[in-house]
């Protein structure tokens, strides 16, 4: 029997979870699993071996019950509870719950009344109009639903960047304390900071790569070797990522560094560079094409040196004019995490979040930071349990609470995340909204409404005078939900008439503004934040991500808000008014 592994026990779970909601069992049966399959998916060890030490039970959200069923798996290669499920809810019923919008209510009622137990049954049935019948149902939803399957066709296997980029640190931190190992890096699109990724490449400079190798293959987080060699070894996870490593010595290194960061689009574009000089450019040098001596590059700011170029940072080496910038020596300054003065977007006890207002102010003094803007959900946003209006003014005197403890040395700002609904007014009145000290509006319901009332909504709260900034505006969720149909340029244009700041939300599965769109904003003069949603204090660690997402938008720090001092933030706000 081959042995199961961590992705097999996580999936497996996850399933039973989808499964048990898709009967209708207590939400606490369905968590239990849920979470038990998120704890066991992003384990650095293989389950294997804890087995064996005794230890699951100590695992997060893994009792008695769950660690009996995971020692099943691992013994027998079985478990006769998943069996037994699997034969109550037909698998494909389980799989349309992958198509986005799509909830498990409704995929038990098509099911149960329908008979729908595919995706690809769900499609022939909306497309014949069968939906619609159904309580609840009318064409829209049944238009929904297509336009969901559509989506689901057009996802990849490439993994979240918020997975992959603690991953490939944490392995590469450990290699990196061999002795013999000088020096090394991330590369490929997770050094980009592309959204997502597809493998994990990590890269060492070392004269003995045999030791480097020889750990990296026997790392416990290494489910089995794909490939081993003296300069390059495979491994998938037991995450199922798959990680490669290159090794080579020092005065190789910044060829290396440069091939494979890519993108394969900039490195073509390197190479007719260097064929002009008469040159041949690969992973390993440079080779004069009518015979010489290679050119060795210990770094990659002398491989662009040797192309007449000044460095090019990652983020901008998508092929998307960098080069011709760097010929005409106008590269962007582009904006650091160290010009991040603060951050404009974070939840607390008062509605969705963990902690309290003083918690994640002392959290985000220890980062440097000079000033938060608490941004709590308003009530109309039913799940988060936001504020009402009647709780403005007992979460403001907190604040003021809070402010008088710090004594002068940091600033909370009162804010509020308010709702923009469905038909395109906010959840509070003017009245309400103008005790703020800055006002942030945002779309999470109804994502999937036709493209001219969606971006009708937007605008509206745009031209709401007490609203300074639009947060995650497309409403993308990194690979769950597309995110929805604007028309961007008439957004743009409300935006800059208005002075309103769009959010760059640095959560790793949003993302939102992307790339392109913060590079069209500033482009129009737009003003920019950046900041992380976080819901607890270890959310605030996700601000690089936002502030790499700029830098492949051509961002500097001038048109970010949240780079000001405080002074001038709240100079802004007045010229708004």
């Amino acid at each position: 029997m081959s042995k199961v592994s961590n992705r097999e026990v996580s999936a497996i779970f996850g399933t039973i979870a989808d499964m048990l909601e898709l009967k209708g069992e207590s939400i606490h049966r369905v968590l239990a699993y849920r979470r038990a399959s998120e704890t066991i998916a992003e384990l650095p060890r293989d389950l294997n071996a804890i087995y064996e030490e005794g230890t699951l039970t100590d695992l997060p959200n893994i009792g008695a019950t769950l660690a009996a069923k995971i020692e099943e798996m691992l013994t027998t290669g079985d478990l006769e509870f998943y069996r037994r499920l699997s034969a109550e809810v037909p698998p494909g019923v389980v799989e349309m719950l992958g198509v986005p919008g799509l909830g498990p209510k409704r995929a038990a009622l098509f099911w149960k009344e329908l008979d729908i137990t595919s995706v690809e049954a769900l499609k022939k049935a909306a497309e014949a109009g069968k939906l619609r019948e159904l309580p609840g149902m009318g064409a829209r939803s049944e238009k929904n639903i297509l336009e969901g399957i559509e989506a689901l066709s057009r996802r990849t296997d490439r993994i979240p960047i918020g997975e992959a980029y603690p991953v490939a640190h944490r392995l590469l931190d450990a290699l990196l304390q061999i002795e013999g190992a000088l020096h090394g890096e991330v590369a490929g699109s997770l050094r980009r900071y592309r959204p997502t990724i597809g493998d994990i490449d990590l890269l060492i400079a070392s004269t003995t790569p045999a030791p480097i190798m020889r750990a990296f293959v026997a790392r416990p987080e290494v489910q089995r070797v794909l490939a081993q060699g003296e300069t390059k070894s495979s491994v998938e996870l037991v995450s199922g990522q798959q990680v490669d490593l290159r090794v080579l010595p020092p005065e190789r290194y910044g060829t290396l560094l440069a091939y494979f960061t890519g993108s394969k689009e900039h490195n073509v574009r390197l190479r007719e560079l260097a064929l002009k000089q008469g040159l041949s450019l690969s992973e390993n040098s440079f080779i004069p094409i009518g015979g010489g001596e290679e050119i060795l590059c210990e770094t990659e700011e002398q491989v662009y040196a040797t192309l007449g170029l000044p460095y090019i940072p990652p983020e901008l080496r998508e092929d998307r004019g960098e080069i011709d910038a760097a010929f005409e020596d106008c590269l962007p300054d582009l904006i650091t995490l160290g010009d991040i003065q603060g951050d404009l977007q974070m939840h607390t006890t008062w509605s969705d979040g963990a902690v309290s207002i003083m918690a994640m102010a002392q959290a985000a003094m220890e980062r440097g930071y000079k000033y938060i803007l608490i941004t709590d959900h308003s009530y109309g946003l039913g799940v988060t349990q936001g504020i009402a209006p009647e709780d403005v003014a007992p979460q403001r005197a907190e604040i003021d609470r809070v402010n008088a403890e710090l004594g002068g040395a940091f600033t909370v700002l009162h804010g509020v995340e308010v709702e923009i609904k469905a038909d395109g007014t906010l959840d509070y009145d003017d009245n309400v909204l103008a005790q703020f000290d800055l006002v942030q509006a945002s779309l999470h319901t109804g994502l999937r409404q036709p493209r001219e009332k969606i971006t009708d909504r937007l605008l509206k709260a745009i031209q709401n005078p007490y609203v300074d900034i639009i947060g995650h505006p497309r409403g993308q969720m990194i690979p769950d939900r597309e995110p929805a149909d604007l028309d961007m340029d008439a957004v743009f244009e409300a935006a800059a008439g208005e002075n309103v700041a769009l959010e760059i939300n640095a959560n790793p599965h949003r993302l939102d503004l992307d790339d392109t769109h913060a590079r069209r904003a500033v482009e129009m003069g737009i003003k920019l934040t950046i900041s992380t949603d976080a819901h607890s204090p270890a959310g605030l660690s996700n601000m690089h991500y936002g502030v790499a997402t700029a830098r492949r938008g051509w961002v500097e720090a001038k048109d970010v808000v949240n780079t000001w001092p405080l002074e001038r933030v709240m100079e802004w706000k007045k010229e708004r008014l």
